[in-house]
C-alpha cells in the first residue's frame, strides 16, 4: 500500500503541483487501504493527510495508521475542514480529480479557497491502478476462484423448475457463502432470445428443456472484481447456433493469443473482430472486446477499437467477444486475463468448448 502512495507522491513534481486532493472513494481506497466513505486524501510529497469524520476515527487508525488523520466534528462541513487544512499548509497548486468533481463542487472549492490554484489531474490515479501489484493479482485470483466454484456448484441443481431470476439469486448467494463480499455486479441470466440483450435483467422465465442459457457473473472479493461469461445449451441446438458459438470461441482464443506487453488494446479488439467479420457475423458483435477489472468492474484499459492504451505486465482485462441474433439467441464467452512479462495468463479455467457447455436437464 505504501508503494502506491510513494508512486503518486513521486509524480507530483512532474505534474507541477504541490499536492493532490483525492476525492474519489475507489481511489482513496486504492492509495490508503481505507474502506469507509465520505473521506478525502491530501497527498503531498512527504506526507499524506486523510480528512474524515468521527465515525471513522478508529477505523482509520486500524486500516491506515501511517496517514495523518484530521477529523471533523459533526458541526463542521468537509469543505470547511479542507479550507482549514489548506490554510495551515504551504500548498498553493493542488491537483484535483476533475473527472470526479462536479461543477458545483469545483465552484464551492474555488470560492472557499481563493488562494489555491486548482490543477486538473483527471485519470492520474486511474492510470496507476491499471497495473496491479502482486497483492492485487492474488486477490483477483481468489475473486475468480470464488466465481468459478459458485458456478460449478449450481449447475447440477438446475432443472426446468428454475427461473432466470432464481438462478441469478442462487449464484449470488453461493458466491457470498464461499467468501465473496458480494457479487461484482448483478448476475445476468438470459434464456434463448433474451441472450441477445447484452445487459439483460433476469426475469421470472423458466429454464427451457431445450435452448440456450447465457450467464454473466462475477465475485467481489476484498474489493476486487472478477467477471466471467459462459453460454450453455440444452437439448437440441441449431446449426446456426453451433456455427456462431465456434466463431465466438475462435475469436476469443485469437484475441487472447494476441495479448502481450507492448500491444495496443485496439489491436487485440481488431483480432477478435476480424474473426467474427470473416464468418459473416461482424454486425452481430456490437460491443467492445473487453475492459480492465480491479477495484471497479469496468476500468482502464478499455479493450475497444478506439483505445490506444498499450498493454503492460500487471494489467488484468476481460476478453468477451459476442454474437447476438435478435429473437433467437446470444453468445458471449468471457475470461479474465492477466498480462505477464512474456504474454498473458488466463485466470479463468472453466471449460468453454461447445460440448463442455452442454447442460443436461
Amino acid at each position: 500500500m505504501a508503494q502506491r502512495l510513494d508512486t503518486l507522491q513521486q509524480s507530483l513534481s512532474s505534474l507541477e503541483i504541490d499536492a493532490m486532493l483525492v476525492i474519489d472513494e475507489i481511489n482513496v481506497r486504492y492509495l490508503s487501504g481505507f474502506t469507509g466513505d465520505s473521506s478525502y486524501l491530501l497527498v503531498a510529497p512527504s506526507e499524506t493527510t486523510i480528512l474524515s469524520d468521527g465515525r471513522y476515527e478508529i477505523q482509520i487508525a486500524s486500516e491506515c495508521p501511517s496517514l495523518s488523520p484530521v477529523i471533523r466534528p459533526p458541526s463542521q462541513l468537509m469543505l470547511d475542514l479542507l479550507q482549514q487544512v489548506l490554510s495551515d499548509s504551504q500548498y498553493r497548486r493542488i491537483g484535483i480529480e476533475s473527472s470526479v468533481v462536479s461543477l458545483a463542487q469545483y465552484r464551492a472549492l474555488a470560492a472557499k479557497c481563493p488562494e489555491i490554484t486548482w490543477v486538473e489531474t483527471a485519470g492520474v490515479v486511474e492510470k496507476q491502478r491499471m497495473i496491479k501489484d502482486e497483492s492485487e493479482i492474488q486477490t483477483t485470483r481468489e475473486a475468480v476462484s470464488i466465481a468459478q466454484r459458485s458456478f460449478q456448484a449450481i449447475l447440477p441443481m438446475l432443472s426446468p423448475k428454475w427461473t432466470e431470476r432464481a438462478i441469478a439469486h442462487e449464484l449470488e448467494a453461493k458466491m457470498r457463502f464461499l467468501g465473496a463480499d458480494s457479487a461484482s455486479f448483478k448476475p445476468i441470466v438470459a434464456f434463448d432470445a433474451a441472450g441477445a440483450l447484452p445487459h439483460y435483467q433476469p426475469a421470472e422465465i423458466f429454464l427451457p428443456k431445450s435452448g440456450t442459457i447465457l450467464i454473466d457473473w462475477g465475485a467481489n472479493y476484498r474489493g476486487y472484481a472478477s467477471d466471467i461469461t459462459r453460454t450453455l445449451w440444452s437439448g437440441k441446438i441449431s446449426s446456426e447456433f453451433e456455427r456462431a458459438y465456434e466463431t465466438v470461441l475462435a475469436a476469443q482464443l485469437a484475441a487472447i493469443a494476441a495479448i502481450r506487453p507492448g500491444v495496443q488494446a485496439n489491436k487485440v479488439d481488431l483480432v477478435a473482430r476480424d474473426v467474427i467479420q470473416k464468418a459473416g457475423l461482424g454486425a452481430k458483435f456490437n460491443h467492445s472486446l473487453g475492459h480492465g477489472i480491479g477495484l471497479q468492474i469496468h476500468e482502464s484499459p478499455r479493450m475497444s477499437s478506439n483505445c490506444e492504451d498499450v498493454l503492460a505486465a500487471g494489467m488484468i482485462v476481460t476478453v468477451e467477444p459476442g454474437v447476438y441474433i435478435g429473437n433467437e439467441f446470444g453468445i458471449r464467452i468471457e475470461d479474465d486475463v492477466l498480462v505477464t512479462n512474456s504474454g498473458c495468463e488466463v485466470l479463468t479455467t472453466l471449460a468453454k468448448g461447445l460440448d463442455d457447455c452442454r447442460l443436461v436437464l
